[in-house]
């Protein structure tokens, strides 16, 4: 088990070198992440290196047993790589070229930054890829974080390219894009430009075609520095820094090119509900290279420095949520940073070795769960989970453009289904839609909204080979090119379903139905009826839910109509639809549930498909996470708990009966899965 942090001695005087390297056998850590910002120190101009600094730390680190993940430093042009080539920089929507003095301030498609990087790297990796210190390579840092997208002269060159590369012919891109539409059509790659700042809407398969682009242009360069690396005669594993769900990278496409998954996460203390956004990124990361067990790169000890109110953990709830990524499949718990910066930007970010120094809270928790870590034995990866969650990046960059029915935040949206789940303590994996969904009980695909023809046989496949899929509203709505298919709505999926959708019906979203009001809204103005419906109640055999966004208008043709709205202009119709299909089951939803109507939708799909909670009767306070044999059981709440459980304390050999947890304690018990 990997424990420790971000390393950035070069802050600090060498003479505190020595003393860090103590603290750190104290704390129990074992490996740091090293030079991630240090472009600046390794390389004071172009084609000048200093490395002694580098040799010295290296060495001493190694010295104390210390391992290292040695980033690449290029995340942050140093000063004299921008003055000289300022075409470096990237530019906003605008056209506004962004300046230096931060991070991330290049453009991922300029080729002066890329060969400067390459440079670099090619530098580092001669001199340090057989270093005993070295055993991971850390290439860049949380790629696209601060620069989701960027809109410059050098992302319009890379952009027309990767565009010619992918339609061959600009009357076949015409064609994807539907440019006939407000006189679009293209005669040249040339005349296409980023989506930059327009009067209305941009063109929408444009629109997500630049989403693609811009993370294959990210990625070509993880791969280009990665390659480098290799070339050097490196055989240590690489990877780079991911987010949890995050918007601009395709991390499944991204998954096959790192020899590792790791990941920084940040829940907020501030949410008392945030463990389960935490948890969702968990079992995300271990998804995404199933059998593979992954990294906790980056959390805090404590406060953070970048939201409106940084709130400090509560006393365990650091250990807690560390347990958390561990029951979840983590062999690595690290934080940023190691020794709290004294300057900059991220003085106020808490860390290891906190600026109040070794007699606080903070230092006394990080000893503690180092010295926990060190006795928890070699776990396997594989979660048992018998359930599945599909996330799409594609149909999240499709529904963040505009001008569609209802305005849906797709990524909150699959994490509050995630959340109904995960309160019913089941084992959860998460899968894109052409995932290998072999052996799972229960497949949960709500508000996919784009579906490629692939995607839509694999599920189709999945369920007529006995699995239970259950599909909620504005699913298979489009095709890859953000396109009508030929036959309506729900074509991918029709057969299997057993239903046509007609209309969307959608309903005032729940976050403006006061503002509907507000706004001045008549009887006239909504065709006499007073202000927009908000929601549509469903009678279903979970009870009665209330639906929010759509109330779609169904037409089965085959399917079971098991469940119908009970008010609003659909009062009467088809709700909930069940079609069987080979030897596995279908089911539709029309609308998308309030949260207390998602527990109790999925509560309900769980018992048909016959899936069973790790323990019975638990608290929703109470996390439950399975790595093959081990169950973690986390206490997310203030209140004590006492859970039933039987088998063996993996620390201290204890058999258990029953486990009494208080606030953020946990345990992790050998035990056979439910």
């Amino acid at each position: 088990m990997y424990y420790g942090a971000d390393y950035n001695p070069e802050q600090w005087p060498e003479e505190t070198w020595p003393d860090d390297v103590r603290r750190m056998q104290e704390a129990g850590v074992n490996l740091v992440s090293l030079a991630i910002f240090s472009w600046a120190k390794i390389q004071p101009a172009e084609g000048e290196f200093e490395w002694g600094w580098l040799d010295r730390i290296l060495g001493l680190l190694h010295d104390g047993g210390i391992q290292v993940n040695l980033a690449t430093a290029t995340a942050s042009p140093p000063p004299w790589a921008t003055q000289k080539y300022p075409e470096m920089l990237p530019a906003d929507q605008n056209g506004a070229v962004y300046g230096p003095g931060s991070r991330q301030h290049y453009a991922p498609t300029s080729p002066a930054y890329r060969r400067l990087a390459a440079d670099l790297v090619a530098a580092l990796a001669a001199r340090y890829a057989t270093h005993p210190a070295v055993v991971m390579w850390h290439v860049n840092n949380e790629y696209g974080c601060h620069l989701n997208y960027d809109y410059s002269d050098n992302a319009r060159d890379a952009f027309q390219h990767w565009l010619r590369r992918k339609y061959g012919t600009i009357e076949g891109l015409n064609a994807a894009w539907g440019t006939a539409f407000w006189s679009q059509i293209y005669t040249s790659f040339d005349q296409i430009l980023p989506p930059r700042k327009a009067p209305y809407s941009t063109n929408p398969g444009g629109a997500l075609d630049y989403k693609r682009f811009t993370s294959d242009a990210l990625l070509e360069l993880y791969v280009m520095e990665r390659d480098t690396i290799r070339a050097a005669g490196a055989t240590q594993p690489i990877t780079t820094n991911f987010m949890g769900a995050f918007p601009p990278l395709d991390y499944w496409k991204w998954a096959q090119e790192v020899d590792v998954i790791a990941d920084d996460c940040y829940p907020d203390p501030n949410d008392p509900e945030s463990f389960r956004t935490a948890a969702f990124a968990r079992d995300l990361m271990r998804s995404l290279k199933p059998g593979t067990p992954w990294l906790l790169m980056e959390q805090s000890t404590g406060a953070l420095n970048w939201r409106p109110t940084n709130a400090p953990k509560a006393p365990g709830q650091m250990a807690a949520l560390s347990a958390q990524a561990v029951g979840h499949g983590a062999d690595a718990v690290m934080f940023f940073q190691w020794r709290q910066s004294r300057r900059g930007s991220e003085k106020f970010h808490s860390a290891m070795l906190p600026q109040s120094g070794t007699g606080t809270r903070i230092w006394r928790e990080v000893t503690h769960l180092g010295s926990t870590l060190a006795e928890i034995p070699t776990l396997a990866p594989d979660s048992g989970a018998r359930v599945a969650l599909v996330f799409d990046w594609e149909s999240w960059w499709a529904l963040s453009h505009t001008d569609y029915p209802v305005p849906l935040d797709y990524s909150r949206l699959i994490q509050r289904w995630y959340a109904a789940l995960h309160s019913q303590h089941v084992s959860i994996d998460i899968v894109k839609p052409t995932s290998d969904l072999t052996g799972y009980k229960l497949v949960v695909a709500p508000q996919l909204y784009l579906l490629t023809n692939e995607g839509a046989e694999n599920l189709s496949t999945y369920t007529t080979d006995g699995g239970h899929l259950f599909v909620s509203a504005f699913t298979d709505v489009v095709d890859e090119d953000d396109a009508f298919r030929d036959g309506g709505y729900l074509v991918g999926l029709r057969d299997l379903l057993g239903i046509s959708i007609d209309e969307f019906g959608a309903l005032v979203p729940p976050s403006d139905a006061g503002d509907f009001s507000s706004a001045g809204a008549t009887s006239s103005a909504v065709g006499g009826h007073g202000p927009g419906q908000a929601h549509s109640t469903v009678q279903g055999p979970f009870g009665e839910v209330r639906g929010e966004y759509f109330a779609e208008e169904l037409r089965p043709h085959g399917a079971e109509v098991i469940g119908s709205f009970t008010d609003g202009r659909l009062a009467g119709h088809p709700a909930l639809t069940r079609n069987s299909h080979g030897t596995g089951v279908a089911t539709y939803l029309a609308t998308i549930p309030d949260d207390t109507g998602m527990v109790a939708a999925m509560a309900w799909a769980l018992r048909e498909a016959g899936v069973l909670p790790e323990v019975h009767g638990l608290s929703p306070w109470i996390e439950t996470a399975r790595r093959a044999d081990v169950l973690t059981l986390i206490n997310h709440g203030t209140e004590k708990q006492t859970v039933s459980v039987r088998g063996t304390d993996i620390l201290t050999g204890e058999e258990v009966s029953q486990v009494k947890l208080g606030a953020f304690d946990w345990r992790m018990i050998r035990t056979e899965p439910a």
